[in-house]
């Protein structure tokens, strides 16, 4: 359970992206300019969160990889060739 540095919905999506079972919320709503609104965007950053880990990301990648092939695309001439 996170019980500190909770500030928006994003950092409980987070949360529970890495394994939290739970966040504890209360300065984050309480000082929002729309407590409600906050209240809502942190129960929907939460399931969002859960849904992800469950769902089971991609894996991580030191670099980039493309998924598209070029097999098939148009060529194109260089600018001033």
């Amino acid at each position: 359970v996170l019980d500190a540095g909770v500030g928006t919905a994003s950092d409980a999506a987070i949360a529970l992206e890495i394994g939290c079972d739970a966040v504890l919320v209360a300065s984050a709503i309480t000082r929002a300019q729309d407590p409600a609104g906050m209240a809502e965007a942190i129960r929907k950053g939460v399931e969002a969160g859960r849904l992800a880990r469950l769902s089971g990301r991609i894996p991580r990648r030191l670099y980039a990889e493309a998924s598209t092939t070029f097999e098939g695309l148009p060529e194109l001439d260089e600018p001033g060739a």
